[in-house]
């Protein structure tokens, strides 16, 4: 084989790699958000998303980042910053890409205002409650979320807010961060201005 061939071949596997989730350092540990760019998320809605400073930051708008890879058992780890009125969540096993909810989908969330406090931060929304809830607005959390068959367990910053709650609707589907609309004010009308950040966002199939 001659050097141009070989710089070809070298140039075609670079290019391949730049549109695949990259490996972490850590043993099956994928890199779904390395600080750079949106290259393995698909945007829907009309949430602001955008880099800044090494973080996928919204502030406007009613939308979700959904993972172009879908995961059925697998354990996924992710640093964010909220606001304290900010309504954000994590989704998995997604079975639209096209359009999210809370029953397509299990949406552990992130929400410490939220109307109804059993189903906030720290809880799967319809899944399991949390009480106390955690308080996670004005600083950086970590969450770590593990899905094996029908087993959840959720971990906010060292402390497990979901251990074992078990559901079997949803075997597999996307990933999906949100940023979404807020508390209502006097006028019925719901603030979608809270900032929501992320900052390194990494899957592990199990």
């Amino acid at each position: 084989m001659n050097r141009r061939s070989v710089i070809a071949l070298l140039l075609a596997g670079f290019a391949a790699l730049a549109y695949a989730p990259q490996a972490s350092s850590e043993d099956g540990w994928v890199t779904l958000f390395d600080g750079k760019s949106l290259d393995n998320f698909n945007k829907i809605g009309d949430a602001n998303w955008r880099v800044e400073d090494g973080a996928l930051v919204a502030d406007k708008g009613n939308g979700f980042l959904v993972s172009k890879n879908s995961y059925g058992d697998f354990q996924i780890r992710a640093e964010f910053w909220v606001e304290p009125d900010s309504n954000s969540g994590i989704y998995i096993r997604c079975t639209d890409p096209d359009k999210v909810t809370a029953e397509n989908c299990y949406e552990v969330n992130i929400w410490d205002m939220r109307p109804d406090p059993s189903y906030g931060t720290g809880a799967i929304v319809n899944v399991a409650k949390v009480n106390p809830m955690p308080k996670a607005g004005g600083k950086w959390n970590v969450y770590e979320i593990t899905v094996n068959g029908p087993s959840f367990t959720v971990v906010l910053n060292g402390q497990k807010t979901v251990d074992g709650a078990n559901d079997a609707k949803l075997a597999n589907g996307r990933i999906a961060l949100q940023h979404g609309p807020g508390n209502k004010d006097d006028k019925g009308v719901a603030n979608d201005k809270g900032v929501v950040k992320f900052r390194k966002v990494e899957v592990r199939p199990l």
